[in-house]
Formats: structure tokens, sequence, C-alpha cells
């Protein structure tokens, strides 16, 4: 027993050296970004975690400048992707063109090919869009013609959803949502918030963002993400959290029943078990804690639960849910 103590200590040690850069970091973003703590949290979550980010807000939150301050700060390469209803597969991953000089086909290697990818308003564009950009998510590799190209490393998609308008968009089936470790719901900045965000807008003086790290240092920063220790009783309460997001009854939420159409998946649990060592990373920890799992339980949960048309009758939301059930699994 006191063998793993001196290892847990020596691992938090080694951890809290390693994650030094995140407050660096994290003040480059919030240089630029004023508030949206919890945006710029999910962002390097998902960076760390290597997963996929969903974003629900209503347009101006700073979404895009959000992850493209975060590409400027690792010196990553950043891409846009406007999605419309007139946009195709290979304006997303790439295309064959014929070259009538040469009289072969050449490879153009579409916008996915970059670290970081913004995927603006992912619910405008038709499903073969959509599924052509989350195999690639999914994947890591692109094939065009007969060619399999691997995407760079780190790999990360931002999507966003206008929560606003749901005329002519094609919203993600639920399927597909599951690929997203992350979906995080952002809302408005707070008074004082945004009396700076007005200010620094109309000021001239624009900020100038300078490269903290490269795309290696967070490739190897990931696998220190990987040492973070997950303890035995940790894990039992991350299954029990998903479980009960299958079978409410088992844990005296007979009320929900009849409220949850289908529970997370395998996913859910492994997505839960990553975004909680990211996020103690983050925290400067070596080990995860039940507080971990509670504080990226909403994001890793909220588009993995089904809701019946019952919950949807009673206004019940999956955020509502995730709180029943936090309350009633035993915390370790």
């Amino acid at each position: 027993m006191s063998e793993t103590t001196i290892d847990i200590r020596e691992l938090n040690e080694r951890i809290e050296r390693q994650s030094a850069f995140v407050d660096a970091l994290t003040m480059g973003m919030n240089n630029t970004i004023v508030g949206q703590k919890h945006l710029i949290e999910s962002l390097l979550i998902g960076l760390l975690a290597d997963g996929h980010i969903l974003l629900e807000g209503v347009p101006g939150l700073a979404k895009t400048l959000a992850i493209k301050t975060l590409a400027d700060l690792i010196k990553a390469d950043f891409s846009r992707i406007q999605f419309t209803p007139d946009l195709l597969p290979a304006d997303v991953i790439g295309t064959m063109i014929y070259s009538p000089r040469t009289e072969e086909f050449s490879i153009k290697k579409g916008p996915v090919f970059a670290n970081l990818i913004l995927a603006d308003e992912i619910n405008r564009a038709p499903a073969k869009v959509q599924s052509a950009l989350l195999e690639a998510m999914q994947e890591r590799q692109v094939t065009i013609g007969e060619k399999t190209f691997k995407l760079p490393q780190p790999f990360l998609v931002l999507a966003t959803q206008n929560p606003i308008e749901q005329e002519g968009t094609y919203p993600l089936p639920e399927a597909q949502v599951d690929r997203f470790m992350l979906k995080v719901v952002i809302d408005y900045p707070a008074k004082d918030e945004e009396k700076i965000i007005v200010r620094q807008n109309i000021s001239q003086s624009g900020n100038t963002i300078a490269a903290m790290l490269n795309t290696a240092d967070i490739i190897s920063a990931r696998e220190v993400v990987k040492q973070v220790y997950i303890d035995e009783k940790i894990e039992k309460y991350i299954i029990d959290i998903i479980f009960a997001t299958r079978y409410p009854e088992q844990y005296g939420l007979q009320n929900l029943k009849e409220m949850i159409s289908f529970g997370a998946s395998p996913r859910g649990s492994i997505n839960l078990a990553l975004a909680a060592r990211a996020y103690a990373f983050i925290k400067r920890r070596g080990y995860v804690i039940p507080e971990d799992i509670r504080a990226v339980c909403y994001d890793v949960l909220r588009h993995r639960i089904g809701m019946s048309y019952e919950a949807e009758a009673n206004n019940l939301t999956s955020e509502e849910v995730i709180t029943e059930i936090l309350n009633a699994v035993e915390v370790p």
C-alpha cells in the first residue's frame, strides 16, 4: 500500500511539473477571449484527451475566435469550413483533379487536412457531407480515389450548431453525435465581461498572439495525460453513472425509467474517463477525484442520453436527468 502512495506522490509531482504550460496557455486564451472560461477549458480537454467537441450557442459568442486563438498559441494549422446546404464531401476532404497537360489525375487535399478544424454550423449541410467529416474524425484518415492519407496530429474538430434556427437544417443523427467527446453549451457573457469585450473591440489596438508551444508539445503532453491515475473506485463510479442512464430503476430512479429512451453507450464511459483524466491534468493533479467526473459529466453525457416523448412533454432535459443521476449515485 505504502509503495502505491509513494508512486502516486511521485506521479503527482511529475504531472504538476509537466502541466505547467496549461496555466500559460489559459492565460494566453484569456488575453483574447473574455469570459467563456468553460469553453476554453473544454477546448483544452478535447486537445489533451484527443477528442472532438460539438458546441452549441447563439452567434457572436467567440466560438471561431477561441479555436483560432488556440491554433495560434500552439502553432497549429487552422482550417474553417462553413457548412451550407450546397456543400459536397469533396469540399471537405478533397478530390482528384484531371490535368489535360500531363493527362493525369492529381490529388487536391481539402480543408480537413489541418490540426484544428472549425466546422461552422455543421447542421446546415446534408448527411453526406456530415458523414464525410465524421468518418475523418473517427478514422483519423481520408481516402481520395484509391489513396488513403493520414490526417495530421493533433487533430481536433470543433463543430458548432446554432440552436436558434431549425429551418433548412439537417440535424445530426443521434448515433453520429456520439462521435463527439463533448457537447458544450455556451451562454452569453456576464455584464462586466461584456463591458470589457466592447472596450477591447472599439479600441484600435489588436492583440498579437505569440505562440507558446508547438504541436509536438501537445502530442507529448497527451502521453503524460495517459499516466494520470484512475483508482478502481473511480472506475466503478463512472460505470455506475453510465448504468444509471440505462437502468435508472436500479439506482432508485424509477421516475426516470419512462423518461429515457436510451442511455449512454460504452463510448460514454470511455470518454468520461478520458475527459476526467484531462481535467485532472488541467488542474495540475496526477490522479482523478470524483469532482473531476462531476465537472465533465454534463458535457460528456448531455448528447448521449435519448429523451422520450414523455420527457419532452414534461419539459425534462438531459441536464436535469444527469443532475438526478449524480445525486443518486454513491460517490466513492
